[in-house]
């Protein structure tokens, strides 16, 4: 297959009637320049251009590649042309994976006004709290809470101050009582939900000097993040939740933070994907506003230092 730069270097040489002049203009040394030209010769199995000391003359043969290679440059060049006009609209399809209870109570409403700022981009947002594959599902990029596994993945930072609040509706609250201290957790109904493969059941903490756990039940689970905030809300028990996920439910009342001067576990959000190349103008964006609005919900926590 004929190389685009050896292209480039025929058609110089060509024009300015010197290997050596079109080595200088392309920054070759000669050599490369040379090996280049014997490369496109052998590959067309021609001779293009008749070379002495002092002199360079295309060929028969040269002079008919000539005006092919100039249209195959200029194709190239228009088609270059078009990609970058096409990276500088924000259009295309983004698929993008999320978190149940924050992609659909949180994410959603940012992803209308990015869609109305940007009315030429289709979103395809797939919802769930297990990892995506992104090398077999079709996503581009995913929004996950906590450090990659997968280590070959591109993991760019969203929320990273963002910590787990023990929170608990007023009802809840009116009838069982609020724990002021963790061991109290002991003797109320907590629910649970799946932290990778397993029961997320052994809730960590850090009160400023140190840092220590304790190992809670209830009588409710799920692998659904959005189930546990809602049996919350409906006043069934006291849940451990990324500050994302509850921060409108605390804002407008409907959850209250439980021991708000604990820190909780860290709960950093990340931006995932395969590989840098993935990184396009409309994922750059959106990137960029999801860190400006998370940055927002983080300044309104109890507790905002990392």
């Amino acid at each position: 297959m004929l190389r685009f730069d050896d292209l480039q270097l025929f058609v110089r040489a060509a024009e300015l009637g010197s290997l050596s002049a079109a080595a200088r203009v392309m920054d070759l040394s000669p050599a490369v320049a040379s090996a280049a030209l014997k490369r496109i010769e052998q590959q067309l199995g021609a001779r293009l251009l008749a070379r002495s000391t002092r002199s360079l003359r295309l060929t028969a043969e040269g002079e008919g590649f000539l005006e092919h290679a100039r249209a195959a440059l200029s194709s190239l060049d228009e088609g270059r042309r078009l990609l970058d006009r096409g990276q500088d609209q924000v259009s295309g399809v983004l698929q993008l994976s999320a978190p149940s209870d924050f992609g659909r109570n949180v994410l959603l409403p940012w992803l209308d006004e990015f869609q109305r700022q940007h009315p030429k981009l289709m979103v395809r947002l797939l919802l769930g709290d297990r990892i995506a594959d992104l090398f077999r599902h079709p996503v581009d990029i995913a929004l996950r809470y906590g450090e990659p596994e997968d280590s070959s993945l591109v993991a760019l930072p969203i929320a990273s101050g963002n910590r787990r609040v023990l929170c608990a509706s007023p009802d809840y609250l009116a009838r069982q009582g609020e724990p002021r201290e963790v061991e109290q957790l002991a003797h109320h109904n907590c629910l649970l939900y799946m932290l990778g493969s397993r029961v997320h059941d052994h809730w960590r903490f850090h009160d400023g000097k140190r840092e220590f756990g304790l190992t809670v039940a209830g009588n409710r689970f799920s692998d659904d993040a959005d189930v546990v905030r809602r049996w919350a809300l409906a006043g069934v028990g006291v849940a451990y939740k990324s500050w994302l996920d509850v921060a409108g439910d605390v804002q407008a009342g409907r959850l209250k933070v439980l021991m708000p001067t604990l820190r909780g576990e860290r709960a950093p959000l990340n931006l995932l994907c395969a590989h840098r190349a993935q990184l396009s103008k409309p994922v750059n964006l959106l990137r960029d506003m999801l860190k400006a609005r998370c940055e927002t919900l983080w300044m309104q926590a109890p507790d905002c230092s990392t």
